[in-house]
């Protein structure tokens, strides 16, 4: 998958954290990702449809991450993923989702977004629906990692 295709959606996680969280991520370089398997405990799966492409992006937090972010944004300690993190996560989707969406717009790519689902829990399967191939990219915090992951059709 075309890395520079990839890249908005990564510089959306970074941006979108670091302005709504206050959370500084060091992204890690992409890697294909051969299994269904979250690496954290809490993931928001959007859908992405157009003529030109059909796929989906995945992004899923660690636990502490999540909770730093709700604590963060919200003022809300919270020591266990509930239904408002899990909101919380999911609202954060639609505007990385979004962001990229934007970026992608001045490169010639429309799409249109579905409304994000949450999954939690320990080793949680991410299932993207298209045939394409899959790549995750690791964003690590001191609060945390995050891991992106975009699949496309082939």
């Amino acid at each position: 998958m075309n890395a520079t295709f990839i890249e908005p959606f990564a510089e959306a996680v970074k941006s979108t954290l670091a302005m709504m969280a206050s959370i500084e991520l060091t992204q890690q370089p992409q890697q294909d990702k051969a299994d269904s398997v979250a690496r954290g405990e809490l993931s928001s799966v959007i859908g992405m449809v157009s003529p030109q492409l059909c796929g989906s992006m995945a992004i899923t937090f660690d636990k502490p991450l999540s909770l730093a972010m709700m604590q963060n944004m919200l003022g809300e300690t919270h020591g266990e993923i509930n239904a408002d993190v899990a909101d919380m996560i999911g609202e954060m989707t639609n505007i990385i989702c979004g962001s990229a969406k934007a970026a992608l717009s001045e490169q010639g790519y429309e799409f249109n977004m579905a409304t994000p689902v949450v999954i939690t829990g320990e080793n949680h399967v991410i299932h993207h629906h298209v045939e394409g191939p899959s790549t995750i990219t690791t964003f690590i915090s001191p609060k945390g990692n995050a891991y992106l992951e975009v699949c496309f059709d082939k």
